[in-house]
């Protein structure tokens, strides 16, 4: 009988380190801190957000962070804080890094291991709940865009959202928007989705590795 799966940091912990992709990945990010540090004004200092996307950037949805103060204690102490968030952060996106690179324990052949792979995106909890919120940023992304006079804004949400790929999606769509804006949405929402999905089997992954401890045999 199936049982539900509890969270283990010392699990989490040990994905984030224990791999060759997930320790590569730890270090691009040290590497843009630095590169923060050195060139604080330079659009490289972007990187340590962008490699720690999209959970780096729910402070943004909040009334405090990093930029929320001008200085003196309370803006050291925002800025200690968004670096432990940045941290945190990091070392997820490292664990499912390194979930995904785990094998599984079978050896199932190819069609069926494609299969799990995409399941992961929707059949857990912490996915799916990501899922609906790519899912609701870009419902109003459309919305603004087909339905309402004044769009604004609105496709910060689900670039944000399924960051970092969905600036990939934008970037491809950028030139189909000035010819034909029809065509720029469409591609944008396509990337988004991909964007989206890819984050979803990450964290469809990590979760069930968090979650399940390996068999051992």
């Amino acid at each position: 009988m199936p049982t539900s799966p509890r969270f283990s940091p010392r699990r989490l912990l040990a994905l984030a380190t224990d791999s060759l992709p997930a320790r590569a990945y730890l270090g691009l990010v040290a590497l843009g801190v630095v590169v923060l540090f050195l060139a604080p004004d330079s659009p490289y200092a972007m990187a340590p957000a962008l490699l720690t996307a999209p959970l780096s950037f729910l402070p943004v949805v909040l009334p405090f962070g990093a930029g929320t103060a001008e200085g003196g204690a309370a803006g050291v102490t925002a800025a200690v804080l968004y670096g432990c968030w940045l941290l945190l952060c990091a070392l997820v996106n490292a664990a499912a890094f390194g979930a995904l690179a785990r094998r599984p324990e079978r050896a199932p052949s190819v069609r069926p291991e494609r299969r799990t792979l995409l399941a992961a995106a929707v059949d857990n909890w912490p996915a799916r709940a990501y899922v609906a919120v790519v899912a609701a940023a870009l419902a109003t992304f459309l919305y603004a865009v087909l339905l309402s006079p004044d769009p604004g804004f609105a496709g910060i949400w689900p670039i944000l959202a399924a960051a970092p790929l969905s600036f990939l999606a934008l970037a491809v769509s950028a030139p189909a928007e000035y010819s034909l804006p029809w065509l720029g949405t469409l591609v944008f929402t396509a990337g988004v989705v991909l964007a989206g999905l890819v984050n979803a089997v990450l964290i469809g992954r990590l979760a069930h590795r968090v979650g399940n401890p390996p068999s051992r045999g």
